[in-house]
């Protein structure tokens, strides 16, 4: 298929002032680099506050009797007074293509104490080697190592161990109440120390080996409080916990299969409302690119007035003319997506497989619970690149509607005897 005339006209055309038309490609490459970036980079932060909120200690999924949240009480475990399989629960999670791990828990609140001070905290029993597959709050540790089953050990998170004014090997006194009514107490050793940057936590939790604790608060091992689960992808996990409510094995009581999303309704608030933000990035951005670029035409239809007038008195209709200009739009839009693909595909990959770190500058950022390193990693969203794309050819055809009218309507006479 042979090039059309108008097509040739266009790129005729832009070489006549070749400064100002790269000027102009490259604001709206630059704007089109923008666009995808903003997006991309907010992407990328909304997905690590995600995934750092629920792979820090929670997981993706919560599975815990119908009766537990929100007060959370000691008796009401998985199953009720009467348990339930946890081995059968875990092995019909580990079957399930959208979990990765799955860990048992036990809860209990409580007091501990060095001698020297006394501090409450909540009592967090967990399956040693399930619980590192899962959550990233113990790996890898302060100081210290795991805890060993049966011999009454224990960690704390590190503000913790300031409070108590304790060390790696130091006795510390537990203290809670337990099931059947009694005063649970006793002796453990502290082996070590997590950190996770964020106080609240630090300051809070004491691990220890689940059966330790099931011992402790006088618990059979078929009573746990709660079955965290890990998904593939955070964004799945809505679609995988209606699934598994199916099918669970019954335990005899309601038991409640919840994601992050129905557990945190906050940061879901808080990732729709920066997705609502993308829209008014986009809006701002191609409406300074159209302004700058429809200024940037209608300056060269000015300066070519005479051409125009020249063309219209010879005999081309205004129809003609506005395809002169709007071939030229054309040209300059398929240039601008040229320059926009070079400068943002490759820049794009790189942030986005090996995000720059920028915690030298900021240090590191809490949000909505969340502990974030500030790097400059984006998401890939090739849909969106599509349609940024086509806004930027858009941008360019809808910003030479007026200079094409005001080309359309040179006056031919009045044009070419100066006036």
């Amino acid at each position: 298929m042979s090039e059309s005339p108008w097509s040739r006209i266009g790129w005729r055309n832009l070489g006549r002032n070749r400064k100002r038309t790269v000027l102009t490609a490259l604001g709206l490459a630059v704007g089109f680099f923008a666009v995808v970036f903003i997006v991309g980079w907010s992407q990328g932060i909304m997905a690590e506050m995600v995934e750092s909120a629920t792979s820090l200690v929670n997981g993706q999924i919560e599975i815990h009797d119908a009766e537990y949240r929100p007060e959370r009480s000691l008796y009401d475990t998985i199953g009720g007074r009467d348990g339930t399989d946890v081995e059968a629960l875990l092995h019909t999670l580990d079957a399930d293509a959208a979990v990765v791990a799955a860990a048992p828990r036990v809860y209990a609140g409580g007091l501990i104490s060095s001698g020297q001070a006394t501090t409450a905290g909540m009592f967090m029993g967990v399956d040693p080697a399930r619980e590192l597959t899962l959550s990233r709050f113990l790996d890898p540790l302060l100081i210290g190592r795991m805890p060993t089953l049966g011999r009454n050990e224990l960690l704390v998170g590190e503000e913790m161990a300031r409070q108590l004014s304790v060390a790696v090997g130091d006795e510390l006194v537990v203290v809670s109440s337990a099931a059947d009514g009694s005063m649970a107490n006793d002796l453990f050793t502290l082996v070590g120390v997590f950190g996770t940057g964020l106080v609240e936590l630090d300051a809070t939790f004491a691990v220890m080996p689940i059966a330790d604790l099931q011992t402790l608060l006088a618990l059979p091992p078929e009573r746990i409080h709660e079955i965290a689960v890990a998904t593939s992808d955070p964004w799945i996990a809505e679609t995988a916990a209606a699934r598994l409510t199916d099918s669970l094995p019954s335990s005899g009581r309601a038991v409640e299969v919840v994601s992050w999303a129905t557990l945190n309704p906050a940061m879901v608030e808080y990732v729709a409302l920066g997705e609502s933000m993308y829209f008014v990035i986009i809006i701002v951005v191609f409406a300074i690119a159209i302004f700058g670029v429809a200024n940037t035409m209608l300056m060269a239809t000015y300066e070519r007035r005479r051409e125009f007038a020249v063309m219209l008195a010879l005999g081309a209709t205004p129809r003609s003319v506005r395809r002169v200009v709007f071939s030229e739009a054309v040209a300059l839009g398929v240039l601008s997506l040229a320059l926009g693909a070079g400068l943002t595909f490759p820049l794009m990959v790189w942030f986005h497989t090996a995000p720059p770190d920028m915690s030298w500058a900021v240090g590191d950022v809490t949000l909505m619970g969340a502990l974030l390193s500030p790097s400059l990693r984006v998401e890939y969203d090739p849909g969106f690149w599509v349609a940024s794309a086509a806004a930027l050819f858009a941008t360019a055809i809808l910003a030479s509607l007026l200079p094409a009218w005001r080309a359309a309507r040179v006056p031919p006479a009045d044009t070419l005897a100066g006036l």
